[in-house]
């Protein structure tokens, strides 16, 4: 929960690298609360219909508010591959630009400082990181 709201901290700041772990992190808690506004929207009524599923009011309002610090995760996380934030353009590309984007943000930062700021793991490596790596 810690990386999640780290994350909401930097909800604009589009500068420094983030960890896979407060990236992935951050996906998996916005996956587990959109789905819980989702069903909240069902349960409630307040759907846009049946061709939205339970989609509705709460989770718009949910993903609006998320939409900038998704956005400044995301920058940040491809900055520790030493990419633009531009890179996420190319998830506009129908399933090439989707792995490509999965791929890239599912692998290792850059050991050590690039132009975009200081290592975010420092020295030490962390659990998330040695799974992801098949060290474990």
């Amino acid at each position: 929960m810690n990386w999640y709201l780290e994350a909401l901290k930097k909800y604009a700041e589009f500068s420094g690298r983030a960890t896979r772990q407060e990236y992935w992190m951050f996906v998996l808690f916005n996956f587990v609360f959109s789905s819980a506004a989702s069903l909240l929207d069902g349960f409630i009524g307040l759907t846009y219909g049946e061709n939205y599923g339970t989609y509705g009011l709460i989770n718009s309002i949910y993903s609006l508010v998320l939409f900038i610090p998704g956005l400044s995760v995301t920058v940040r996380r491809l900055h520790d591959t030493t990419r633009s934030g531009w890179f996420m353009l190319i998830a506009l590309i129908p399933i090439i630009g989707w792995i490509k984007i999965i791929v890239v943000l599912a692998s290792r930062g850059v050991a050590g400082p690039n132009k975009y700021g200081a290592d975010p793991q420092g020295s030490n490596s962390d659990a998330f990181s040695s799974v992801l790596d098949g060290n474990i």
